[in-house]
């Protein structure tokens, strides 16, 4: 063989060679992220969006790397979420993520009975019908509960203790979950065994929500419990300003309402639950069925307190209520600093 043919053969085996290995390496995996939510509230720099990425982490998965993540985000309208999943049905995903509520789940469900599907809700999934148990949840979908609405007797309870003068106290629900007539049994009950009177308002506009605070505070409310809906998380500002208008102490379900200037909140931990979605994710690319995976229930459970919204208010923080280290996660946001400009300017940790 020549030497210019010899060169011109090797050098279409080296061109070649990798050029085909790579042709027959397997694409990377996808991930579909449905959300009742609007983009903005998952930013890369918000909790919820880094606890999922750890999550993933922990499975060896990298967003942009070595997994691709397609996000279809329903902007707090839930009847767009049918639509969503489909998209995401036909883009042959390989997992779907369903976060902002079990509307998200229950769409996820609906479009496809093979896709695997790994839901973050706040409610009990076998009682709405996304599993069939939590230890064996069948079929093609699994999970992680927070327990959101399943905590409001539990919250009707904090809130009482730290106003126990009232005997009127409100209920904001949102008539379109499909949690809330349950959880409003529950409050009814627990409402009853502690002798109080309990005020439902329904609302599931912004308009609505005005209208909901001017009948509790004509009905004379003297404390709210915010049953578990994404959208009262979304309109926390709305929800903070008018308990403050009318003078109500009120107790949410998430975090966000106290760092808006809420008074209180308790729940399962959203960052733990994003994050366990995230390693179920990545178990299930590595090859785990969500039939094999039992669904998860928050262990962690978080009672945050607004100080300067509870002085505000006139209310002392009982002692009972900062000694419950051994139920809870208990973080107050404490006073701003002489001449600070921030309302919430540092967390403090109550041992």
């Amino acid at each position: 063989m020549r030497r210019r043919e010899f060169i011109a053969f090797l050098g279409s085996g080296v061109v070649g060679w990798p050029l085909a290995a790579r042709a027959q390496q397997p694409a990377m995996p996808t991930i579909g992220f449905l959300s009742s939510f609007a983009a903005e509230s998952f930013a890369p720099e918000t909790e919820p969006y880094a606890a999922f990425r750890q999550g993933l982490s922990q499975m060896g998965y990298t967003d942009g790397h070595t997994v691709a993540i397609e996000y279809r985000w329903a902007e707090n309208q839930p009847h767009r979420l049918p639509v969503l999943a489909a998209e995401l049905v036909r883009r042959k995903v390989a997992v779907i993520v369903a976060t902002g509520g079990s509307a998200s789940a229950l769409a996820a469900k609906a479009a496809t009975a093979t896709i695997p599907i790994v839901f973050t809700v706040g409610t009990d999934p076998v009682k709405i019908g996304l599993v069939a148990s939590f230890n064996r949840p069948g079929g093609n979908v699994t999970g992680v509960t927070m327990l959101a609405n399943l905590l409001a007797p539990k919250r009707l309870e904090l809130i009482n203790e730290l106003v126990p003068r009232a005997t009127v106290i409100g209920l904001l629900v949102n008539p379109n979950n499909p949690n809330t007539a349950s959880e409003t049994n529950d409050m009814e009950t627990g409402g009853r065994a502690i002798g109080k009177h309990l005020v439902i308002a329904r609302a599931s506009t912004e308009r609505e929500i005005e209208i909901a605070f001017a009948m509790l505070a004509r009905q004379r409310v003297e404390a709210l419990t915010i049953a578990g809906d994404p959208l009262f998380d979304r309109l926390r500002s709305q929800v903070v300003a008018l308990s403050g208008q009318h003078s109500i102490p009120a107790i949410s379900f998430a975090r966000s309402f106290v760092v808006a200037g809420g008074l209180m909140s308790y729940g399962g931990s959203i960052t733990d639950a994003y994050r366990q979605a995230g390693v179920y994710a990545g178990r299930i690319l590595k090859g785990d069925k969500p039939v094999d995976l039992p669904v998860v229930q928050s262990t962690k459970f978080e009672l945050f307190i607004n100080l300067k919204t509870a002085m505000a208010l006139g209310l002392m923080i009982p002692p009972t209520l900062l000694a419950r280290a051994d139920e809870v996660a208990q973080l107050i946001l404490a006073m701003p600093a002489p001449g600070s400009t921030s309302d919430n300017s540092r967390i403090t940790k109550v041992a």
